[in-house]
């Protein structure tokens, strides 16, 4: 008995076929570089001060502290107080204060609208900021919960354009939303669409493409497109400062990937499972036509039996049934959790860095080309523990530097977070291949879904490690430093997989790395 990737060596490897379905499915992934990460500037606070009580509905921002209001210390400067005016009517030295009670002035000198000048979002409203971010990827972690599933029962192609319609329809309804709470459950259901289209054509483009192939795929194909849609989200915004007409631009180009559903298959293996092997031929056989390949007769009457979906069915017990496996779950759990917290965490933090917020989220996105050519050479090349450890102890390192940077040197402080932020980025990426060669195929799907789980628990907390940036300062990079220095000390303790073949039950896996030399491998229940 042949597998599936022996069956379909005769198409041959990097052909037309595969060039198209490579490009076809990483062009889908754009928007997803832009759509989390938009809120840097959709949801940016602008200054702003407390409208005073005799003035129009149409006064102008003025810093020039001429006018009637208290101040507040903000940066080393003098500004307005941003949540405070003095009362009407206060004689006296001591001028009573009260809150904005006829709303605020914000300055237009770098957003025209955000949807915190819209909704009024600051003072002892400003967590509702955060908060909008935190309802995407609450969003995010029910279609990672549900996609899956979806996905087996009716096939990824379907899944993948069906989660494209839900997200731009949802943004589509955003721009016609009367209220913040609106806007949220809109923007609910398009992180939902956003996770959900981002599984689909990993997914699809895994088991379309060989295995030659895969790395390539997952690193300058998925994550350089998605580093390509982040680099356009700035760019953007630098030219559209008002938030709607922003977001419709960012949705628009959506309706261009409608043709893309003549050029991309489904998973010829997918069909296998569900029995329609005519189907899946039909496929192969196009594909190649496409590459130049006569074949000849049926294509899958020696494939493995390994294809029946009626294989013993696996629970999430598995994942601790031996203590081998419990230690690979629980460490990759907590690096999962690190990685994600840290990737999202420090880009959200973008507009609090000293300088130009569009310069600075430029620069973000630039890096992160950079990183994943550099992790496809290191995925190629590298010993998996190493490749893992580097980045994440390089980026907690650098975190943890910006305590002995002076105030002063915001510059220096700057670096330090965008080379922290570049570790985070390359760990995050290495961590998805890792843990899909470090799970059993038995367990493979539900070790990766759990950790996946985990780290959208992640996503959830990343929006108050920048709202902790803002009050707490240093010790939020403190905190993050020493969380990624523990993860990257944890990940030595891992297997190594590098060249090694992918086990295929429990008892397969390679031992914990600081337990190989006590004794053989011991025999542990499948």
């Amino acid at each position: 008995m042949e597998s599936y990737d022996d069956v379909i060596s005769f198409l041959g490897e990097w052909g037309p076929y595969q060039r198209s379905v490579f490009l076809s499915i990483s062009v889908i992934i754009i928007p997803n570089g832009y759509l989390a990460l938009s809120m840097v500037f959709l949801a940016d606070t602008p200054p702003h001060r407390c409208q005073l009580s005799n003035s129009s509905a149409a006064e102008t921002f003025l810093g020039n502290l001429s006018l009637p209001l208290p101040t507040e210390e903000a940066g080393g400067q003098k500004v307005y107080s941003r949540c405070s005016r003095y009362r009407a009517g206060s004689n006296g030295s001591t001028l009573a204060t009260e809150r904005c009670l006829d709303g605020w002035v914000f300055s237009t000198d770098r957003y025209v609208s955000t949807i915190v000048t819209q909704w009024d979002l600051v003072c002892d409203q400003n967590w509702k900021g955060p908060f909008t971010t935190s309802v995407f990827f609450l969003g995010v972690l029910l279609g990672s919960a549900i996609s899956g599933q979806l996905s087996d029962r009716y096939g990824r192609k379907i899944v993948l354009f069906g989660a494209i319609a839900l997200r731009t329809t949802a943004s589509l309804l955003q721009l016609a939303s009367q209220s913040w709470e609106m806007f949220c459950i809109l923007y609910f259901f398009v992180g939902m669409g956003e996770i959900s289209s981002y599984i689909a054509a990993f997914v699809l483009g895994i088991e379309i493409l060989s295995k030659s192939e895969r790395i390539a795929f997952s690193t300058l194909g998925i994550c350089m497109f998605y580093a390509f849609g982040y680099i356009l989200l700035p760019i953007l915004a630098y030219y559209i400062r008002d938030w709607k007409m922003l977001l419709l631009t960012l949705t628009m180009p959506e309706f261009l990937y409608i043709p893309l559903w003549w050029c991309i298959p489904e998973s010829p293996r997918w069909l296998l499972t569900q029995g329609r092997k005519e189907e899946a031929e039909a496929i192969l056989k196009y594909a190649a036509r496409k590459n130049g390949v006569s074949h000849v007769g049926p294509i899958f009457s020696t494939i493995h039996s390994d294809m029946d979906s009626s294989k013993h069915s696996r629970s999430y017990l598995d994942l601790i049934a031996t203590s081998n496996i419990r230690n690979v779950t629980i460490i990759l759990l907590w690096m999962w959790l690190i990685c994600t917290i840290g990737y999202y965490g420090l880009s959200l933090n973008t507009p609090n860095l000293h300088g130009d917020p569009y310069i600075n989220c430029l620069i973000s996105a630039t890096s992160e080309t950079l990183v994943y050519v550099m992790v496809w050479r290191l995925m190629c090349i590298s010993p998996r523990r190493i490749a893992t450890a580097v980045p994440l102890l390089f980026s907690g390192t650098m975190l943890l530097l910006i305590h002995w940077v002076p105030p002063t040197l915001q510059f220096v402080i700057t670096t330090l977070v965008m080379a922290g932020k570049s570790g985070a980025t390359a760990a995050f990426t290495i961590i998805y291949i890792y843990s899909l060669e470090l799970y059993p195929t038995v367990v493979r799907n539900m070790g990766v879904g759990v950790c996946s789980m985990t780290s959208r628990i992640g996503t959830i907390i990343s929006p108050y490690f920048a709202f902790m940036v803002v009050r707490s300062g240093i010790l939020a990079f403190i905190v993050m430093g020493s969380c990624m220095v523990m993860a990257g000390l944890l990940s030595l303790l891992l297997p190594e997989t590098h060249n090694k073949p992918l086990p295929e039950t429990i008892s397969q896996m390679q031992p914990m790395y600081c337990s190989r030399k006590r004794s053989n491998p011991r025999s542990q229940a499948d």
